[in-house]
């Protein structure tokens, strides 16, 4: 007997975003989320170039997992066996990846804080988008919804400082672009993921990238050394809490969640830096800030609370 959830015909509906073991998998996005709202409080406390900072942010986390490579004989024979289809495919995620850094730092050079994290956040729309050409995943409904939904309150957030013509009109196409770029990135990790484990998947994607952020620093003549004590530990903190216990982490749910599913609890990211630089720097949370922290919650859990309900739902009905 064939089933019909919601209207929606079964090949239709885009693949599970998240899998069996449920609350694990939401524990982990949350830990995630957690993780990477803390990039822009070491961002402000690190005295150096955006390049720098990306370099060493990725550079830094690639020779802190190496070990769990070269110390694994499963893993580096998983290493050795990587096809060059494979091989492309980490190349591009960890280039992809450097140059979502490269083009967001750049367009904080032009336009507003607050302007850039809106437009960067578009990201979910970006992976729904690429979704659905590249894998043939049509979304659900309820994911739409909640996608925009978490857009609006981003925007809620930052729409007074929103800023528009002469070179902050180049930075936010930098910011809209960057985010595009990062949804390919977490595309790209999707289908890797498939058949690499997450460390060497990790590893040589994020060894790319600091290659690829070496260059391009060296190009533009930014200093890679010379910094305080702080920066130093901003950068390391940047590295092992922002990247190893956020972003590797959503390398490991890649295998598990859809790309979308990871774009969309990284909206939470904006939320999770208010509430730190509260507590950190004593910023107040704002009226307007508290409002679009509730709509972004309120768009997550269309996203993500939604089908359980409506599964549940259906299944009491029968």
């Amino acid at each position: 007997v064939r089933t019909q959830t919601l209207f929606i015909p079964p090949h239709l509906i885009y693949r599970t975003e998240l899998m069996k073991n449920t609350p694990a998998v939401y524990a982990a996005l949350f830990l995630g989320v957690l993780a990477i709202s803390t990039s822009a409080i070491f961002v402000k406390f690190a005295d150096a170039p955006s390049s720098a900072i990306a370099f060493y942010r990725l550079g830094i986390t690639a020779l802190v997992l190496l070990p769990f490579l070269l110390f694994s004989r499963k893993r580096l024979r998983e290493a050795a066996s990587l096809s060059k289809k494979q091989f492309l495919l980490i190349a591009c995620s960890g280039i992809l990846l450097g140059v979502h850094y490269v083009m967001w730092f750049e367009s904080l050079r032009y336009t507003s804080i607050a302007s850039s994290i809106v437009l960067v956040c578009l990201q979910p729309l970006f992976s729904l988008v690429f979704a659905l050409l590249l894998f043939r995943e049509v979304p659900r409904k309820s994911a739409v919804v909640g996608c925009l939904v978490s857009i609006s309150g981003c925007v809620i957030i930052g729409m007074t400082d929103f800023q528009i013509g002469g070179m902050a009109l180049f930075g936010d196409i930098l910011a809209f672009l960057a985010a595009g770029v990062v949804a390919l990135y977490f595309i790209a990790g999707q289908a890797v993921r498939k058949t690499t484990g997450a460390v060497t998947y990790t590893v040589f994607s994020y060894g790319i990238g600091t290659a690829f952020l070496l260059v391009y620093a060296l190009l533009r003549g930014d200093a890679l050394s010379g910094f305080s004590l702080s920066t130093w530990a901003a950068l390391f903190g940047l590295a092992l809490v922002a990247t190893v216990g956020g972003q590797f982490l959503f390398n490991i749910l890649l295998k598990r969640v859809s790309a979308t599913a990871v774009t969309m609890s990284i909206l939470g990211e904006p939320v999770g830096t208010c509430i730190l630089a509260y507590f950190i720097f004593g910023d107040v949370v704002s009226l307007q800030q508290f409002a679009g922290i509730c709509v972004i919650l309120t768009g997550l859990a269309i996203y993500f609370l939604y089908p359980a309900l409506a599964k549940r739902t259906l299944e009491n009905g029968n």
